[in-house]
């Protein structure tokens, strides 16, 4: 809490008005009244993209109303008393924060990942299962984690990467292990590929610690990889 961050945190100790406004043209703005910060929770940390499109630790203040003709504006959301989770469609292309790419990479690789959720979703449903996506809003959080997929009838939490690079895999791994701890009773884990990973990677998947399936399409079907239990 420095600079500016400080004086709003201390505007009514240091005796001074929140005055907020708001852009409606190119050098033009319009007062929207006079604010201060709720008093239970004036501020808490979440994470958003810079103008830079970089994701880092922000400071979200929370604004209420003093003017009693002011419009109601509450800046931050509250977090979540508790922690919710919910089944909704995979057609509903929730993403989570990322860094934004400046050619567009990030955008073609969430395209590609969502082809390959519905492909793999159709050879589920034309298996008899039910499938759907895991709205995820941890206890004292706001953004929303949203799993790929959700295979229902075998109880098996998947997230999908647009390649097969070390790097998206050891992301998907990270994120199914964020997405498991919140879900109740733990599924078993699995990375959707577009393509059969190379070995090592295969092995990495397959780990004790991560035990976790890979599919990958070839032709018509899905290929699943299932890892090694060992027996004493």
């Amino acid at each position: 809490m420095i600079d500016g961050n400080l004086n709003i945190l201390e505007h009514q100790q240091q005796n001074r008005s929140l005055e907020l406004f708001k852009s409606t043209s190119k050098g033009v703005v319009a007062r929207l009244g006079q604010f201060v910060l709720d008093e239970k929770q004036p501020h808490y940390t979440t994470d958003a993209p810079g103008i830079d499109g970089v994701i880092r630790t922000v400071i979200m203040f929370r604004l209420r109303p003093v003017d009693k003709a002011a419009p109601k504006v509450d800046l931050a959301p509250s977090p979540a008393p508790s922690t919710q989770v919910e089944d909704v469609a995979i057609e509903q292309q929730n993403v989570e924060l990322m860094t934004v790419s400046p050619s567009g990479k990030s955008r073609q690789s969430e395209r590609r990942e969502a082809k390959l959720v519905k492909a793999y979703g159709r050879y589920l449903a034309s298996r008899g299962h039910d499938f759907s996506r895991k709205k995820i809003v941890p206890e004292g959080e706001v953004k929303a984690l949203y799993t790929d997929l959700y295979d229902l009838t075998d109880g098996v939490l998947i997230e999908a990467k647009a390649n097969v690079t070390r790097e998206a895999i050891r992301m998907a791994i990270g994120q199914l292990f964020d997405y498991r701890r919140h879900l109740d009773p733990k599924p078993e884990i699995a990375l959707l590929l577009p393509s059969k990973p190379r070995l090592d990677l295969l092995k990495l998947c397959h780990a004790a610690e991560v035990a976790a399936q890979v599919i990958w399409p070839e032709g018509d079907e899905f290929i699943k990889s299932m890892p090694q239990v060992s027996t004493p």
